[in-house]
């Protein structure tokens, strides 16, 4: 599917490319029966393939759709145009906790106030029985006006990071390929049931999230080590 600008993508006109990734390609948007720009993020078209797998995501998908927290990002719609995937959730304006941390480790008082935030947000999604499954600076926006927002929900699922564990080819690769981190930086962030494939549930994003607030604080991923086969080890073991 083309995602240039005029192109649409079921009702939305793509306005603009906004950044892709793994987990595919966001656009700004038009949406012109209500007079507002979103973002479009349209998923590979390997997803589209698997029937199970895009109904997990549909259900998850509208399952966040009808969280409303402010740590959240607002989900609109999900559907499909010529077979794939997209989800619309709303335009942020700011940058991922991610590039954030490229820059360096944040103040304490910052790295609590982010912290809280990202608590807040997941305990909503926990009380609704929702669990994220894949916390880490890639999935954390941090809005201009310095409001954190969740993203990827229903995407979260979708990964099956777990599956990918299983393949060690997979596992060597993932060290070192185009798009950097989208297995290792995953695993970095990982429980230690994960790692070892058993079943996510609320605990996991507490790992996940005290993780996160030791690398905002010293600048360092908690558990990554050179290899992925290392990483594990350390979550495991350290």
């Amino acid at each position: 599917m083309s995602l240039t600008a005029g192109t649409r993508v079921g009702p939305f006109e793509v306005v603009a490319p906004i950044g892709a990734g793994g987990m595919g390609e966001v656009v700004r948007a038009r949406d012109a029966r209500l007079g507002r720009d979103v973002a479009v993020k349209v998923l590979p078209a390997l997803f589209a393939s698997d029937v199970d797998r895009l109904r997990r995501f549909e259900q998850e998908a509208r399952a966040a759709a009808a969280l409303n927290h402010p740590n959240i990002l607002v989900v609109y719609d999900v559907g499909a145009a010529e077979g794939v995937p997209y989800v619309v959730s709303e335009l942020l304006e700011g940058e991922t906790l991610r590039q954030t941390l490229e820059r360096g480790a944040l103040t304490p008082r910052k790295a609590i106030d982010y912290g809280v935030q990202i608590a807040s947000g997941l305990a909503a999604a926990h009380d609704k029985g929702i669990v994220h499954r894949d916390v880490k600076p890639e999935n954390v926006f941090i809005t201009s006006d310095e409001r954190v927002k969740i993203l990827d929900f229903g995407l979260a699922k979708l990964t099956q990071v777990e599956a990918a564990l299983s393949s060690a080819s997979m596992m060597v690769t993932g060290m070192r390929q185009t798009s950097p981190g989208m297995l290792m930086g995953t695993v970095a962030y990982m429980s230690p049931e994960q790692v070892r494939g058993a079943p996510a549930d609320t605990r996991s994003d507490i790992f996940a999230l005290g993780a996160l607030i030791y690398e905002m604080i010293t600048g360092r991923v908690a558990f990554q080590r050179e290899t992925t086969a290392e990483t594990v080890t350390a979550i495991l073991r350290d």
